[in-house]
């Protein structure tokens, strides 16, 4: 089983973006990188005069990359920018966004999570366009995605593994509400949050994560313990997806598990230390409330 880091989600600044991955290049146990800015548009030339460096360093260290486009593309600019992505030949795309499809021109591409593909149908749609790997979604439970793995045999499928749960996005920012700006005099608030704004309810528990113009859950997924039964179900690829904690030992606690040298259980004890302040979840998979911790298995 495969391991992919996912795309850093958050608004970090363009030193502490450039590090992380030049860090993930020389150490984390991965075989895939997305890279690119896919929240905000807004966010992406802070990171682009580093981006050809950061390419460079994870190629020359084995890994794949696949730049990911906009999961929401509404402006001419975004419009432009998500064409010109789609058209670059030379590597691979994850498409986040159904307006890529015509400009792929019949191009190999990969899906991210944040295409609603619920059944093997829509796997199958995208896979005739020419679509070679498929991450789904993370609310889907195991019955579903064992059937689109058992439909799709020549697509890798690929799993929301480990991260704030992507649960929406919007046109509207409500970071720079939060603070009482507009969206277009934001400031850059959300640098201000590198692992999210925490949302509570009125009573004050944790709710949900802000981050610019898109909601996260409160809690991390969690399907560590649940590799087997993956495994099982013909998911050929765990996804992880950057949050502020060290990200080189969370791949690696992943990759023990994996390859059978640490126990899902130990493992899993071993991952809430590393990230010690969120709590774990994994209901999604097993058919209850996705926030909730499973801890039996399948």
């Amino acid at each position: 089983m495969q391991l992919t880091l996912g795309p850093v989600l958050y608004h970090w600044s363009a030193e502490r973006w450039r590090d992380f991955y030049y860090r993930i290049a020389d150490e984390a146990p991965v075989e895939t990188v997305i890279v690119g800015e896919i929240v905000c548009s807004k966010r992406a030339p802070f990171k682009q005069d580093h981006l050809p460096g950061v390419i460079e360093r994870l190629e020359a260290a084995g890994k794949r990359v696949l730049p990911a486009s906009l999961i929401l593309v509404s402006l001419p600019r975004e419009r432009r920018q998500s064409r010109e992505l789609m058209q670059a030949e030379e590597m691979t795309v994850e498409v986040n966004d159904l307006t890529c499809l015509a400009s792929l021109a019949g191009r190999p591409f990969a899906v991210g999570p944040f295409v609603n593909v619920y059944n093997e149908a829509a796997a199958a749609f995208l896979a005739e366009r020419g679509a070679s790997r498929i991450c789904l979604p993370p609310e889907l439970p195991l019955p579903a995605v064992a059937t689109i793995a058992a439909a799709l045999p020549a697509v890798a499928i690929e799993v929301f593994a480990f991260g704030r749960v992507p649960l929406a996005i919007s046109a509207r920012c409500y970071h720079a509400r939060a603070h009482k700006l507009t969206k277009d005099n934001c400031r850059f608030v959300c640098e201000q949050d590198p692992d999210g704004m925490p949302v509570e309810t009125l009573d004050g528990a944790g709710f949900l994560s802000v981050n610019g113009v898109q909601t996260l859950s409160h809690g991390c997924a969690s399907l560590l313990r649940d590799i087997p039964a993956l495994r099982e179900a013909g998911v050929t690829s765990l996804r992880l997806s950057p949050q502020v904690c060290d990200m080189v030992a969370v791949a690696r606690l992943f990759r023990d598990v994996a390859d059978g040298r640490l126990g899902p259980e130990e493992g899993e004890q071993r991952l809430g230390a590393l990230y010690p302040d969120v709590p774990l979840a994994n209901g999604f998979l097993h058919t209850v409330p996705g926030h909730l911790h499973v801890r039996a298995g399948v």
